[in-house]
């Protein structure tokens, strides 16, 4: 069960189904992902790269939203792409590649985080980092600006802040729905609960953030 502190990603039973992305993958040109799963299994390492290239984004996009660090992200996507690449061998094609590949990120990135000692400081986007730059964002937030409360990057601090705040099993099912666009149905299979407990903790969890930034955004 996705969370369990020594499950392995490998070590996750594959199950049928399509997650959310994956049609859109399948309509890219070039080979299917079951060409170059098969061709990575015979040790054709560029089919490798190129399965890497297609869902780099996606994975990324969960590691970033789950740690709100930008390097734990870039680090995590890479050794989740290498902990897929030493599995792909046991990989038996089940659930599709996408499917599978999004398990092994949704349990490291979790192991990651239960593993990890202290909270490590939150880093902003390089669009955030851009704008702290430029004049206007100075006058933006300028003491006394009646914008002030709704400043970008200030925002997405408190933003982080309170996903950050949540539990693990709450923030995954928020980064899964409402950021990566997984449905209810889908969430249910990567992390082993039904689809009431999903729903359950998606209006749990967005309670909790409404509640942490209500004063905030008011």
């Amino acid at each position: 069960m996705v969370g369990d502190e020594n499950l392995e990603p490998d070590d996750v039973p594959e199950e049928k189904g399509v997650l959310a992305g994956e049609n859109d993958a399948a309509e890219q040109e070039g080979p299917s992902d079951d060409e170059l799963v098969l061709k990575s299994q015979q040790g054709d390492v560029h089919a490798f790269d190129q399965l890497v290239e297609r869902y780099h984004s996606k994975i990324y996009g969960l590691t970033y939203n789950m740690t709100s660090n930008r390097e734990d992200a870039e680090d995590l996507t890479q050794e989740i792409f290498i902990k897929a690449f030493e599995a792909l061998p046991r990989f038996k094609g089940n659930s599709s590649f996408y499917t599978w590949l999004y398990r092994i990120g949704v349990n490291k990135t979790i192991n990651y985080r239960k593993k990890r000692n202290r909270k490590r400081a939150l880093s902003l986007d390089s669009f955030d980092q851009d704008i702290k730059m430029d004049e206007a964002y100075h006058d933006l937030t300028a003491k006394g600006s009646p914008l002030r409360s709704i400043s970008l990057s200030e925002l997405q601090i408190k933003l982080n802040e309170a996903l950050q705040n949540l539990s693990e099993k709450h923030r995954t099912v928020v980064v899964m729905h409402d950021m990566q666009g997984i449905p209810h149905d889908e969430i249910a299979k990567v992390v082993g609960a039904s689809v009431g407990t999903v729903r359950s903790r998606l209006f749990y969890a967005r309670r909790q953030m409404q509640a942490e930034l209500s004063e905030f955004v008011k």
